[in-house]
């Protein structure tokens, strides 16, 4: 039986990213897949790369030999079918515990060498998840370039982008006005784009292994 691995890099269960990952993780076992889920804010703690370069070294090859809270993560992609990874957009950028994981999973199979730069015998197709409250479009040259360099030392990789997302069930609920956001525009778009999204999220996950 196929295994797929799942990947919240955001720290708020049940919301925007959370729920798309699990409507394709939904999609995944609808196809026969076997789900393992991990939650990066909730494992023991770990750090990015640390640049000891013991995965350059033969006996390692491809393999991260920093042992920390994220050791099983990067086993457990390591030994799946597929992976589907998602982050809420911090600042313009994936979130801190995703570049952890994300630097560690590729610089484990790049072997700087020119004839064969990446070292990775198992690539699986990825499905990447990014919710922001930007428009879709807004962070597209840096989803595109996670998207190629998962391509390249992971598998091939497809994007789902969730934009101008719903941060609260009640914006007027916090200490000072939040007006840069139209919260009435957001809960419309949560109520009719979102479960969209939530659809599509859950065809390519039953897709992924196809």
């Amino acid at each position: 039986m196929k295994k797929i691995v799942v990947v919240n890099a955001g720290p708020r269960k049940g919301w925007n990213t959370d729920t798309l990952l699990v409507e394709a993780a939904k999609g995944a076992e609808s196809a026969g897949a076997v789900i393992e889920k991990y939650d990066l804010f909730r494992l023991e703690k770990y750090t990015g790369c640390i640049s000891c370069f013991g995965c350059k070294r033969e006996k390692n090859k491809g393999r991260c030999v920093c042992r920390d809270g994220l050791t099983q993560v990067l086993d457990a992609i390591r030994n799946s079918d597929g992976l589907i990874i998602g982050s809420p957009n911090y600042l313009g950028e994936m979130t801190a515990s995703f570049r952890a994981l994300y630097e560690r999973l590729i610089f484990q199979s790049l072997t700087y060498n020119l004839e064969n730069p990446c070292c990775n015998e198992h690539p699986v197709p990825v499905i990447l998840v990014m919710t922001s409250n930007a428009p879709d479009t807004a962070y597209l040259p840096l989803l595109k370039n996670y998207q190629q360099t998962l391509a390249r030392f992971v598998g091939p990789t497809e994007l789902l982008v969730s934009g101008n997302t719903l941060q609260l069930k009640d914006y007027s609920a916090t200490d000072w006005p939040w007006t840069m956001f139209d919260s009435e525009a957001k809960q419309a778009r949560h109520e009719e784009i979102f479960p969209q999204e939530c659809r599509r999220a859950f065809e390519m996950g039953a897709k992924l292994l196809k």
